[in-house]
């Protein structure tokens, strides 16, 4: 309804316009004698046009249609149930001092590649390693 509104009130503009600036029809010679000055019709003509612009372009021209801004959307946090971490429990470690008996039997049982001499064992990386018994 608005919008057929706009449109017959930007018509009217325009029509009154447009009928603003003919002038009178006469029949004769008299435009010639007299030079018949239609300045004030041009003048009218033109405030007619000039307003009927302004008017019809307020009219339309609303601002359009109101755009809200995008609802904030509450989103619920992951529930993280609360890890637990679960410490080994202490074990009694049995170290041997090195070069005891005890420390020669463990460190040819546990490294295949143990060197008495050195106390040392070749390692994964290739590099050797001191018998830590324990």
């Amino acid at each position: 309804m608005k919008r057929f509104l706009k449109t017959i009130v930007l018509a009217a503009a325009v029509a009154a316009t447009t009928a603003a600036s003919f002038g009178v029809a006469e029949a004769g010679d008299r435009w010639r004698r007299h030079h018949h000055n239609n300045d004030a019709a041009w003048a009218a003509g033109a405030a007619g046009l000039v307003t009927g612009v302004i008017v019809g372009s307020a009219i339309a021209n609303d601002g359009g249609y109101y755009r809200a801004a995008p609802r904030r959307v509450y989103v619920e946090p992951e529930y993280y149930p609360e890890r637990r971490v679960y410490r080994p429990a202490p074990v009694a470690v049995r170290t041997f001092e090195p070069w005891t008996p005890e420390w020669y039997r463990y460190c040819e049982g546990t490294y295949r590649s143990f060197n008495p001499r050195s106390g040392t064992f070749v390692g994964y990386d290739g590099l050797e390693h001191f018998c830590v018994a324990g």
